[in-house]
Parts: C-alpha cells; sequence; structure tokens
C-alpha cells in the first residue's frame, strides 16, 4: 500500500516509521521552511539535508515527481516539499494521513484519499476523513475515532517528567529565532537556548534540551520554539517518543480497519 502523509516532523515521522516498518510505501508532503523542534527525529530535516535518517530509516528529498518510484524501489521514504497537497492526484495513495498537526485543518477532503486520517485536533470523523486518531496524551493516547473528533487543543502541554507547560520554550514576540545552543545539550534554569531579534529565551527548569529551532525561522509571539526534557536521557533526544509511537499505531490500525478489500503489503 501507498500512504502519503502532510507533514513531517516528529509524529508523522513516529507515523511514517510504524508504517514503513509494516511494509508501507511512504510519502511525505513538507514546507520549504520546516519548523519541527525536534529535527533530529523529524524526516522534514530532509528538505534542508537532502537526507534524514531516523532509527535506521532514511527519508530522501526528492526533487520532483518522477524521482519518486526509484527512491521507494530503494527501501526509504520519499520526502517532497509540496506543503498545500497539490501532487496529491499524481501520487495516487491508498490512504492520505494528514499529520500537520496544525490544530485545524488546512485543506484536507474526505475525498482526497480512499482512506484519509486526520491526526489530532481539527478534524471531525465522518465529516473531512474517515478517522481521526487522539494525539492528547492520556487514556486515549493513539484511539481510532471513527465518528466525530478528538479531544479539542488546551494549549497545554502534556506531562513529562513532572512538567508540563515549562518543558516548552516559546517566542517572546514576533522576529527571527536564532540557535544558541544544540540539540542534546543539559541546561539549567536560566540558559540562554536562543534569541528572537536579540530578546533571550530561557529555559526555567533543568533537562535536556530535546528540541529547537533551526537559526532563520520566522517566528510568531508564544510560537514554540525550543523542548527541554527534565528527564536528561539523551537517547530521548535521537529516538521517536512513546506519544508518536502511540499515534503511529492508530494510523496504522484505522488504515487497516478502513481499507477497502483486501490489504496488500
Amino acid at each position: 500500500m501507498r500512504v502519503v502523509m502532510r507533514g513531517a516532523g516528529d509524529i508523522a515521522t513516529g507515523i511514517a516509521l510504524r508504517l514503513f516498518a509494516a511494509r508501507f510505501q511512504v510519502i511525505m508532503l513538507e514546507t520549504a521552511q520546516p519548523t519541527a523542534i525536534r529535527r533530529t527525529v523529524s524526516f522534514s530535516t530532509a528538505v534542508v539535508n537532502g537526507t534524514a535518517t531516523v532509527e535506521g530509516v532514511a527519508g530522501v528529498l526528492t526533487p520532483s515527481i518522477d524521482k519518486v518510484e526509484p527512491i521507494l524501489a530503494s527501501g526509504k521514504i520519499a520526502v517532497l516539499v509540496d506543503p498545500n497537497a497539490r501532487l496529491l492526484p499524481q501520487l495516487h495513495p491508498d490512504a492520505l494521513v494528514d499529520a500537520i498537526l496544525a490544530k485545524r485543518n488546512l485543506g484536507t477532503a474526505r475525498t482526497d484519499a480512499p482512506v484519509v486520517i486526520g491526526v489530532g485536533p481539527g478534524f471531525t470523523a465522518g465529516v473531512d476523513c474517515h478517522a481521526v486518531v487522539e494525539t492528547k496524551r492520556g487514556h486515549d493516547l493513539g484511539r481510532v475515532i471513527l465518528q466525530g473528533q478528538g479531544a479539542v487543543n488546551t494549549g497545554i502541554p502534556g506531562e513529562i517528567g513532572g512538567h508540563s507547560s515549562l518543558r516548552v520554550l516559546r517566542a517572546p514576540s514576533a522576529g527571527t529565532f536564532r540557535q544558541v545552543l544544540d540539540i542534546g545539550t543539559h541546561v539549567t534554569p536560566g540558559d540562554v537556548i536562543g534569541t528572537v531579534d536579540g530578546v533571550p529565551v530561557v529555559t526555567e527548569i533543568a533537562g535536556i534540551l530535546r528540541g529547537v529551532l533551526p537559526s532563520g525561522i520566522p517566528v510568531v509571539p508564544q510560537m514554540k520554539c525550543g523542548d527541554v526534557d527534565p528527564r536528561c536521557a539523551l537517547s530521548h533526544c535521537y529516538t521517536v517518543s512513546d506519544k508518536a509511537r502511540a499515534v503511529g499505531g492508530g494510523v496504522l490500525e484505522a488504515i487497516l480497519r478502513l481499507s477497502p478489500g483486501p490489504v496488500t503489503l
């Protein structure tokens, strides 16, 4: 089966790895200037570097649609710059997964593919997609919803290591972000992880910098620009999270449940 995914950030990458391991062909559509902060576990990094390898699987930037087939045939994930999914009709997906995580639908329709999955809030199963997969941490994480919506976005990050809102670093104002510290750096309260037009972005907790925007990204006030993990495990910076794996399992279940006829892998 061929799955096209909108988005290639860390949650989308966790989904892609689950599908790839189940022998699906995966094509990911991203923007020309990705804003994923967990860049070490995001196939969106291929847009900048040409390739990105996450847990031994390679995602390759595909310059044109005629190069997609050779990349898939070589056992890799194809990454295309196509934020509006204009190439979708030419890619002939068996399933479409919208994992942009914009908290709203940016144009995905239930008619885009035989099976259309919306990831997170902003989608309604039975209206603009066939199923929604829950992304909120807790009892229902990864649950497949066949009618209605998932949990409403509260704007409050899930708790990790005893911290919720404080672990996510946000832009103090509009401007251009500049990275100061690298992913994997151990930080303590008061450390500057980056700046926005010279204004420092400071961590309030100790931990390890699990994610940070690259320099040169335009930001708006309160936009995510860093992620401090208080558990201080360096390996967490380079492996897909428990949340991404759970959501990936939900997407895999939804595709297999909803695909018409026998599934051919």
